[in-house]
């Protein structure tokens, strides 16, 4: 028989509810029952009554309300349908101090993150409450279906921040892809920007050189300039001491003359 995976939620025994009647073949496997069933009963024997009927009525009626806050565990094997009901046996102390060292211990095996999402922690944390749920719910059912309440409310939260969780993450996918559609665009405008940039810095370095020629022209003429001014300046420089020279003699023959 293939069992459901293990839970912090306590379960009775699994019990068959229906049976292929078609295999008749004496080789044929017989069904594997749990140690409290026999192989011809098939269906775990129901509890012994309770001495008053108020207090089956009231055990029947908690069970009604554990099956349908903690739905049964239900599975098929060789067409036979097995049924899993949750315990609605009372807990105790002890029970309570199994539970926290059963999801510890869980929550090692499983290597659950201690913070930050995690949904293995979550699971698991998630099957404690429901089993508190139970153990309450046993004690007092308005109490477990006030929690229930409180239980439906937190996942209906998660799930509300899961979806807007998943809408920011396609919201953030879509504007990524938007920015990949404009990468082309942008892309081909900086390579035209790029250009333009080449063509000015071309035009730059032929004014540049332009300009470099004008000012080696103009100091070339400068030279020339000063050296023709200092040359004039030469010139009239020994022209005036020529005659300075002159005329103090030519004074000085007139005055012998006289």
């Amino acid at each position: 028989m293939i069992v459901p995976t293990d839970s912090l939620l306590k379960y009775d025994y699994p019990v068959l509810v229906s049976k292929n009647t078609e295999r008749k073949s004496p080789r044929s496997r017989p069904l594997k029952v749990s140690p409290q069933q026999t192989v011809e009963s098939g269906p775990v024997p129901p509890p012994p009554k309770p001495k008053s009927p108020s207090a089956d009525a009231s055990r029947q009626q908690t069970e009604e309300i554990l099956n349908a806050i903690l739905p049964p565990r239900e599975w098929m094997e060789d067409n036979q349908l097995w049924v899993q009901p949750v315990s609605s046996a009372p807990c105790t102390r002890m029970d309570v101090i199994h539970l926290q060292e059963q999801l510890d211990r869980s929550l090692q095996e499983r290597q659950a993150r201690e913070t930050g999402i995690c949904p293995v922690r979550r699971e698991l944390y998630s099957q404690c409450f429901d089993e508190l749920i139970r153990q309450v719910t046993i004690n007092c059912a308005e109490r477990g279906l006030l929690l229930l309440q409180v239980r439906d409310e937190i996942r209906m939260t998660i799930a509300a921040c899961q979806t807007l969780y998943e809408s920011s993450v396609a919201f953030g996918m879509r504007k990524a892809l938007q920015a990949e559609h404009g990468m082309a665009d942008m892309e081909n405008k900086i390579l035209e920007l790029e250009s333009e940039k080449r063509d000015l810095e071309r035009l730059l370095n032929e004014q540049k050189a332009k300009c470099e020629a004008i000012e080696r022209r103009e100091a070339e003429r400068r030279e020339i300039e000063e050296k023709k001014h200092a040359e004039e300046v030469q010139f009239l420089k020994r022209t005036n001491q020529q005659l300075k020279m002159f005329q103090p003699s030519h004074r000085h023959g007139f005055g012998n003359r006289d």
